[in-house]
């Protein structure tokens, strides 16, 4: 290599540490950044926040909460000072009710809905009430206080459950609880699915997801068998002869690619993998980020890969949009809360290429517009963002590897089932992301299919039970 040739390679190797580097910020502001965004609430606000509430006859949030959760119930409760009794409508209804109280977009559903938005543009704070009596009922058991719950007698039924994400342990946990034996497989190496994997670690702070696991698995009848994929090494059809029902509620194991020229170069990351790498380190100084970044999506996985980007220390992140803020599936609130923690979030820009030698240098986009028809069109102008880390967030698609005898919905992007998640084979139903009845990414949307489904089996068992008899 010749004299001048090696000073450029030092160069570039200077300029990409500069780029791309771990340990931007100290310990101490890396604690603060990731700390818990939305802090539980003491005792006396809770009961202040719980006189707020109306107790409304026909509530409309107890509508707008998928799960059904009596909420005037459980916060009439808090008022109360009888949290155990408010765990109980809670996790009656939501088994996983810790965690939708800080993951829910509560300002799209049961706050959204109430009806103090109407009188001071301030509803009652649902989510937080939710979360001071769900966490006071999962410490309580911790430290040994007898469970809310109890299995009835041993039916002798046995249930496969392929994914131990929140369809999975909520399907998992009502079977249980009506005596049949449930074998939870998963093939991550911890159960809980994105509520372990796909949230941002400052929405679920010490090990939450974990905890309430454990708080779910300790009734008893459900076993957790990690590293185990359907298509691999699970067989549907050795499910279905070993097992007297299965519930799939794998999520959607793929991500979308960009498709545009660039996205393989050094720097470009699947949103999807860098959150989930986030969620599991140990030490977030030692993972790297850029100065700028650049986020391509408009969901909560491109917010949440930009909003962690910037705690990580990256200067500068914009969130790119091929529609605008009207259009994103993330909610307003979650806009607003990027925009607040620093992220530039650009809208009308479509994605052309990704430039760099090598390494990501720029992405060149085209701004976009709705035509007299809505349809979204090209404006022809260009415009370059420069960037040295690149996060594709366009979205998940299911991986149909193992389940090929099941009938899917068109252009096979989801299982087909019914309301109850009955699949087009016997004894197999579905649920969650993966399951096609207008399916969304809220935790809480898989938790109420997995209930529904758990419901479904239980009939299904007891009338194959009486046919037997």
């Amino acid at each position: 290599m010749s004299h001048s040739n090696s000073r450029a390679a030092a160069s570039a190797s200077i300029t990409q540490k500069q780029g791309v580097a771990a340990g931007r910020l100290s310990a101490e502001a890396l604690g603060c950044n990731f700390a818990d965004v939305a802090p539980p609430l003491s005792a006396d606000a809770a009961v202040i926040a719980a006189d707020r509430c109306h107790y409304c006859y026909d509530a409309p949030c107890i509508a707008a909460c998928p799960t059904g959760i009596d909420i005037p119930g459980f916060i009439r409760k808090i008022g109360n000072g009888n949290l155990k009794g408010a765990a109980r409508d809670i996790l009656s209804a939501n088994p996983l009710g810790g965690m939708c109280s800080r993951v829910c977009p509560t300002e799209i559903l049961c706050e959204g809905a109430c009806v103090r938005n109407h009188q001071d543009s301030e509803p009652v704070q649902i989510g937080a009430l939710q979360r001071h009596a769900t966490d006071f009922q999962v410490a309580r058991e911790a430290q040994g206080a007898a469970p809310l719950f109890k299995r009835t007698s041993e039916t002798g039924r046995r249930v496969a459950v392929v994914g131990a994400g929140p369809a999975g342990l909520a399907c998992a946990h009502g079977l249980a609880l009506a005596g049949h034996t449930v074998t939870v497989f998963d093939a991550r190496g911890k159960p809980g699915g994105l509520n372990e994997y796909g949230i941002a670690a400052y929405k679920t702070v010490d090990d939450f997801a974990q905890r309430e696991v454990q708080w779910l698995l300790s009734i008893g009848g459900i076993v957790i068998e990690s590293g185990k994929r359907l298509g691999g090494d699970l067989s549907l059809d050795t499910l279905r002869e070993t097992f007297d029902a299965v519930f799939i509620g794998i999520g959607l194991g793929g991500t979308q690619a960009l498709r545009i020229e660039g996205e393989a170069l050094d720097g470009v990351r699947d949103a999807v993998e860098f959150i989930a790498e986030l969620r599991q380190a140990r030490d977030l100084g030692a993972l790297p980020t850029g100065r700028r970044v650049v986020v391509i999506g408009g969901g909560n996985t491109a917010i949440d890969a930009a909003v962690q980007s910037r705690k990580l220390g990256a200067e500068h992140v914009t969130l790119a949009y091929r529609r605008g803020s009207a259009h994103m599936s993330a909610t307003w609130a979650e806009q607003e809360f990027a925009r607040t923690e620093g992220v530039t979030i650009v809208e009308w820009r479509k994605p052309l290429r990704i430039l760099g030698t090598g390494r990501v240098e720029a992405v060149e986009f085209e701004r976009t517009a709705l035509d007299a028809n809505g349809v979204l069109q090209g404006t022809g102008e260009i415009e370059r963002i420069e960037a040295d880390m690149v996060f594709k967030a366009i979205g998940q698609k299911l991986l149909p590897a193992g389940f090929e005898a099941l009938q899917l919905t068109e252009g096979g992007v989801r299982i087909a089932v019914e309301a109850d998640g009955a699949t087009s084979l016997e004894g197999v139903w579905a649920g969650g992301d993966c399951a096609g009845h207008g399916a969304t990414d809220l935790t809480v949307q898989a938790v109420q299919d997995g209930k529904l489904a758990a419901r479904a089996i239980d009939r299904y068992l007891a009338a194959q039970a009486t046919k037997a008899a």
